[in-house]
């Protein structure tokens, strides 16, 4: 099995459980891997026959648009659903860290893995 990824997306988000992370979006990393068969597209050349990239991209966007989270827990589960239920990929895994959230800490966050990889 292949590994489609994409690194260090930073985005802004309203995440958090303080009433001032409800009102001030933070910029967040994501670190995504999926799970995929390289070798159809491989041959055929087709995008239709692999994960578009891109699109994985818009719906991350999409998903964080006009919405709070409380926890990265919260964000990282939702965004894992979202992916392998609209992609076709059996296994995802999220790396979803807050910048500069705490001081003296570059970097604070939390790693999931759902489905099978093959």
């Amino acid at each position: 099995m292949d590994t489609i990824f994409i690194s260090e997306l930073k985005l802004e988000a309203l995440i958090g459980v303080y009433a001032w992370e409800h009102e001030v979006a933070q910029t967040i990393q994501l670190d995504v891997e999926l799970a995929v068969d390289a070798t159809r597209c491989a041959h055929s050349g087709r995008i239709a026959d692999t994960v578009d990239y891109a699109r994985v991209v818009i719906r991350i966007r999409e998903t964080l648009a006009g919405r709070h989270f409380t926890l990265i827990e919260k964000l990282a589960e939702e965004l894992a659903a979202m992916i392998l239920g609209e992609f076709d990929t059996p296994w995802v895994r999220i790396t979803v860290a807050k910048l500069a959230a705490l001081r003296g800490v570059k970097k604070l966050g939390l790693t999931i893995e759902r489905g099978v990889r093959p």
